[in-house]
């Protein structure tokens, strides 16, 4: 959902920001999946500040429980949605008249 920004440090913000930009140089990181995936929707503005939002997450429990920082990976959502991917695909095939049998690999 669109919603306003709460009030806070802002340059804690634009440092978050300035981060993000930096991380998703990297086309094979779950933040450049997670901004792709938001921008489609919500816009590149939008996906900005909610990676920038998921990185503080990721910093706060990093800072909190002493661990290093794990990538999830690009493929992340794909693996995880797997299921439903096939599903939506099949659906679209049917739609455009295809009849479509699932074999297991």
């Amino acid at each position: 959902m669109n919603t306003r920004i709460r009030k806070g440090n802002k340059y804690l913000k634009a440092t978050l920001v300035e981060c993000t930009r930096a991380a998703m140089r990297n086309k094979q990181s779950y933040l450049y999946s997670r901004h792709q995936r938001i921008a489609a929707h919500r816009g590149g503005k939008g996906a900005l500040i909610a990676v920038a939002h998921t990185m503080l997450i990721a910093i706060h429990h990093i800072l909190k429980e002493k661990v290093p920082y794990h990538d999830l990976g690009a493929n992340y959502y794909s693996v995880i949605n797997q299921e439903k991917i096939i599903n939506r695909n099949i659906r679209s095939l049917e739609k455009l008249g295809v009849n479509v049998t699932i074999q297991p690999k």
